[in-house]
């Protein structure tokens, strides 16, 4: 069979038409309450304010980010439910460590069982890609005169006065790069707002791994791959920060200080443990009379899909104290489990649980 180019153009120009359809609620809401917050600022700045547009992009992150924040606190309470059941995936990697699939199988019928989730720390990132990027398409068309969300494609002087509103002699929507007119303020402005970006980034991956990891992660392959990871990640705002429009380094910049408050919040009172973060919780605990141990259960149990008293939907209710032999309770009748043979070794005796007969229940 020839291969046929245009219909390889035509499934690419396909996908496309699917993606932006599913970016246009995106569009719609970043558009709305950018619009909205223009409206409440206008009055005190002027319409065509660079300060006015600035102070509506603020608003929109943390609109953004005060609607991610029980995302957030399910990441935690996930993240605390699975550092408990650590050991379980230990002991599942020291028996099938060789049967890397039997090992995969294992572990996700240890999750399940378990009720937690290793996908939800992801969540938070995946969601705010999208909304990153709605706001990236939503300033770059004004920079070009298009515009995207049905609040400015109703409003095409705000697309016009977004286009040439300017902060601090900056345009917000024109970039660091190309440079055609020269180096002028719009250069400046974006080259000091990435260099904050990328600082905030550095220091709070420093405070994370300072504060908030174990020595056992900087050890080995993972610990060089997280000591690349600082300097990595910032790297990468430098390489694409010149290609941002200003209003969206704005964004970026008032979402990364809100995660460093954020993160310094959490690890302040929520550490993970065998940390110095967590050391110094604990001492903060014991001197207000709490157990830190216990608010550590009750926090992981959060972080589980099903809880049922503490044992796993479907499993039998098994009742003993620690040293005896325990027992199982079905039908009224409790049996033990666990007998000492004459060398006094114990061995697991299997029993039948004595039934009564259903004339007997009757008479009950």
């Amino acid at each position: 069979m020839d291969f046929d180019p245009f219909l390889l153009l035509g499934i690419f120009d396909d996908l496309g038409k699917i993606a932006s359809a599913i970016m246009q609620p995106l569009y719609w809401a970043v558009s709305g309450i950018i619009v909205l917050a223009h409206r409440l600022w206008a009055p005190i700045f002027g319409a065509d304010s660079g300060t006015t547009w600035a102070l509506s992009i603020i608003v929109l992150t943390v609109v953004i980010r005060t609607l991610m924040m029980p995302l957030y606190a399910k990441q935690l309470n996930s993240s605390r439910a699975m550092q408990s059941i650590q050991p379980k995936i230990q002991a599942l990697q020291a028996k099938y460590g060789a049967d890397r699939e039997r090992l995969g199988q294992e572990t996700m019928k240890l999750y399940k069982e378990e009720g937690v989730s290793p996908t939800s720390s992801c969540l938070p990132l995946l969601i705010q890609l999208p909304i990153f990027w709605g706001l990236y398409r939503v300033l770059y068309g004004a920079a070009q005169g298009q515009a995207r969300g049905t609040f400015f494609i109703n409003n095409p002087d705000l697309v016009e006065s977004l286009r040439h509103a300017t902060l601090f002699n900056a345009q917000l929507s024109g970039t660091f790069l190309p440079i055609n007119n020269g180096f002028g303020a719009t250069q400046i402005l974006s080259l000091i707002m990435i260099i904050m970006m990328t600082a905030l980034l550095f220091f709070q991956q420093l405070h994370m791994m300072r504060r908030n990891m174990p020595p056992s992660a900087f050890e080995g392959q993972m610990g060089q791959q997280q000591k690349m990871m600082l300097y990595l990640m910032p790297a990468m705002y430098i390489f694409i920060g010149p290609q941002i429009p200003v209003g969206v380094l704005v964004y970026w910049i008032i979402s990364n200080l809100w995660t460093f408050i954020q993160q310094y919040v959490i690890i302040r009172n929520y550490p993970t443990p065998n940390t110095p973060a967590y050391i110094e919780w604990e001492e903060r605990m014991v001197a207000k009379g709490k157990d830190p141990k216990e608010i550590e259960r009750a926090r992981a149990s959060k972080g589980r899909k099903a809880k049922s008293s503490g044992t796993v939907p479907g499993s039998r209710a098994v009742k003993g104290n620690s040293g005896d032999a325990p027992t199982v309770s079905r039908q009224e009748v409790k049996r033990d489990t666990v007998r000492n043979d004459d060398s006094q070794k114990k061995v697991v005796q299997r029993q039948q649980v004595q039934r009564t007969s259903r004339a007997a229940r009757k008479k009950k």
